[in-house]
């Protein structure tokens, strides 16, 4: 499926995957974890990347090469998505957890949310896959959630059909 031109309400946010830091481990919060940017169109599709850091010029080079300028944007307050609307998008809107703000009337990043939950929940019941082979688990995970309302056997039956092997 091809998610280049992802367009309307869309929420995007990053996340860290990986096993939680131990007491006696020196390394703490996000260091060696997987950084795994989500776009989500609000009843839709989501469509994830993997991202070497969460600085400002990956993902907005993230979030050009996949929405379409015409589209509304939701986001956290992380400064790695300030100035969308400088690049041309139509909308931005931030919904800041620092200052207690979670939701407001349109405003919110509740689906982007939903999916890292239930991609960390899924993922961790494997003891945490190692980096190389994140990818693959990561795609599965984002598949079964577009279809979460779908028969999946239907929807694979489907799609072998349009493309055998």
């Amino acid at each position: 499926m091809q998610h280049a031109n992802l367009a309307g309400h869309i929420e995007v946010d990053e996340s860290y995957f990986g096993a939680p830091a131990h007491s006696w481990q020196t390394q703490t919060g996000a260091g060696g974890k997987t950084i795994v940017f989500g776009l989500f169109k609000r009843n839709g599709w989501i469509c994830t990347e993997i991202v070497p850091n969460a600085r400002k010029s990956t993902l907005q080079a993230v979030i050009r090469g996949k929405i379409n300028l015409y589209s509304v944007i939701y986001s956290d307050g992380w400064r790695g998505c300030h100035g969308l609307v400088d690049v041309g998008y139509a909308q931005h809107f931030r919904v800041e957890h620092g200052c207690d703000g979670f939701a407001n009337e349109h405003s919110h990043i509740n689906g982007i949310e939903s999916f890292q939950a239930y991609a960390k929940l899924r993922l961790s019941k494997s003891k945490w896959i190692h980096k190389p082979r994140f990818y693959y688990p990561l795609k599965e995970t984002e598949f079964r959630f577009t279809h979460r309302r779908d028969n999946l056997y239907h929807v694979i039956l489907k799609l072998r059909r349009e493309k055998p092997i």
